[in-house]
């Protein structure tokens, strides 16, 4: 006779068993492997949309100085200088910038009000106003850790005041130069054929009350050594830069330097075919 232990043990054995799911650890490691590759591939084209949203937004920029800078020229027949009493040239200069001038025409009039401009841009009267951060001078592609320069709202975006790849640039012939106001009655070559404003990221004068944010192009884009003023980005492959006419293009680092020269001067009457 069965005892009832015995019974249950007899019972549960001839119960069909349930199958059980799960992986293996080499069917774990294939997929972990799997998934690796995928996220391998998919990383350089999220980076990828990323940078070309930030392009988009740093050309939105360049878009809204133009506006500014034509509202500008329609209000006072001329685009403001590029820098106003700039030292050394003017010794004890006020040093003011195109970027500055420009505030009322980028909807930043309250900003503009707040800067005395008969004190130097550094007199500790404009500190407060200088702080400031405009979002449109800063390109989203340029890394860094404060959006201020010696305690002064940055800009990515440097006016041309010439260029140097095969002339002295002297006196200077870009768009953008020391207390004089120019017009399109003086871009001899054509609004669409000369630059007036571009890139010049994280550069150590890039604030945008500071008449320094100036430069005759030397180089290549990208290539020039840290302590120079010139076209750089941070965008892979150029930088972006304004038209005089308020078209915004972007410039490869492949450009033909004298197409590059020849956009970079107001009067040259060089060609520049092909940009």
């Amino acid at each position: 006779m069965l005892t009832l232990g015995r019974r249950m043990a007899i019972s549960q054995s001839a119960r069909p068993r349930a199958p059980r799911f799960g992986f293996t650890l080499v069917e774990m490691l294939v997929v972990i492997a799997i998934i690796g590759v995928l996220v391998g591939l998919l990383l350089p084209a999220v980076q990828a949309a990323r940078e070309a949203m930030r392009r988009a937004s740093c050309q939105n920029n360049l878009h809204q100085v133009a506006l500014a800078m034509h509202n500008y020229h329609a209000a006072f027949n001329t685009f403001p200088p590029g820098g106003l009493e700039v030292r050394p040239e003017v010794a004890g200069g006020k040093q003011f910038a195109w970027s500055a001038f420009i505030l009322p025409q980028m909807e930043q009039a309250a900003l503009a009000e707040r800067i005395d401009f008969n004190r130097p841009f550094d007199d500790p009267l404009n500190a407060d106003a200088a702080r400031e951060v405009v979002s449109a001078y800063v390109c989203p592609s340029t890394p860094r850790s404060d959006p201020r320069v010696d305690d002064r709202g940055v800009t990515d975006y440097g006016g041309i005041f010439g260029e140097r790849i095969f002339t002295t640039n002297n006196p200077p012939r870009g768009m953008m130069i020391h207390d004089r106001a120019l017009g399109f009655r003086d871009i001899l070559d054509g609004s669409s054929n000369t630059m007036m404003i571009a890139e010049d990221a994280a550069f150590p004068d890039g604030q945008w009350i500071n008449g320094r944010n100036l430069f005759d192009q030397a180089f290549p884009p990208n290539a020039a050594p840290a302590f120079e003023n010139d076209m750089r980005s941070f965008h892979p492959g150029g930088v972006m830069t304004l038209l005089s006419d308020g078209a915004t293009r972007f410039v490869v680092e492949q450009i033909d330097m004298e197409i590059l020269a020849a956009l970079c001067t107001r009067n040259g009457r060089e060609p520049s075919a092909g940009f």
